[in-house]
């Protein structure tokens, strides 16, 4: 076997597949989407932000990846966005749960309000929640499917990030580990990703700092020296929990932190 057929099976292991991502449409998720066009999959973009998610999909072809309208905190939306792209694909192999917020800058308890904490809670962990049901609600006729949910490394740290964020993050691993559990029986595997400090448009949003400066900051308490984790990093973790490479790995919060937690003892 000549070693441009096996680069080539390499390139597009996604080739074949369907996925779904919500919020879709920057930072994580736009490189996910990016990423997966790359690698062969056919591509649904889902978010609230609709012109950043059309030109995403228009920029990678009609053909390729299309776009839907998704707030994740109504399921109306969740569902329908799973229907679009049945109807378009004829199935539905990976959902990739990306969407998610953050609040201002720490507050002591005392001063949180609880409406932030409940709007929070509501697209980070609700909409998790929701995506999967209905991923699984399409998966489980059909025998196998990949969940794939961003988590944070604030999924087994608490200080570094504000109250509702952690709480929201240690949430999801939960919910993962129990949908794990429950949709194994049909082919299912459900997995998060958890990544440090990347500079996604969010969270230098929130540190109020631009890429080489929220950069900068992550490397100086970084226990890995010499590599900054960037979006692609992401994305390709995810593509690992996505494709048949990772075929029999369910339950995992896959850690992209250079042993940060570890280092610290945190973990």
């Amino acid at each position: 076997m000549g070693s441009s057929f096996v680069l080539s099976c390499v390139a597009k292991r996604l080739e074949g597949k369907v996925a779904l991502i919500t919020g879709g449409a920057s930072g994580l998720g736009e490189c996910t989407a990016k990423l997966f066009a790359d690698l062969g999959a056919r591509v649904v973009v889902a978010d609230i932000q609709d012109h950043k998610g059309r030109v995403l999909c228009d920029s990678l072809g009609p053909d390729t990846a299309s776009y839907v309208h998704c707030d994740v905190t109504k399921e109306s939306d969740v569902a329908s966005a799973v229907d679009a792209t049945v109807a378009r694909h004829g199935k539905l192999d990976v959902m990739f749960s990306n969407a998610g917020v953050a609040e201002p800058w720490q507050k002591s308890f005392p001063d949180c309000e609880v409406d932030d904490f409940q709007r929070l809670m509501s697209v980070n962990v609700t909409g998790v929640f929701l995506a999967t049901k209905h991923a699984a609600r399409v998966m489980t006729p059909a025998r196998q499917g990949s969940i794939v949910i961003t988590a944070s490394t604030a999924s087994t740290i608490a200080g570094l990030m504000p109250h509702a964020y952690t709480c929201s993050k240690h949430a999801v691993v939960g919910l993962m580990k129990s949908a794990a559990a429950e949709l194994g029986k049909h082919g299912i595997r459900v997995n998060c990703v958890s990544p440090h400090g990347v500079a996604t448009p969010l969270a230098m949003a929130l540190l109020d700092l631009d890429k080489e400066a929220f950069e900068a900051t992550i490397e100086r308490s970084a226990n890995l020296k010499g590599v900054r984790l960037g979006t692609e990093d992401v994305a390709e973790a995810v593509a690992y929990l996505a494709g048949d490479e990772s075929r029999y790995v369910s339950g995992v919060n896959l850690l992209l932190d250079g042993g940060f937690a570890i280092a610290k003892g945190l973990a």
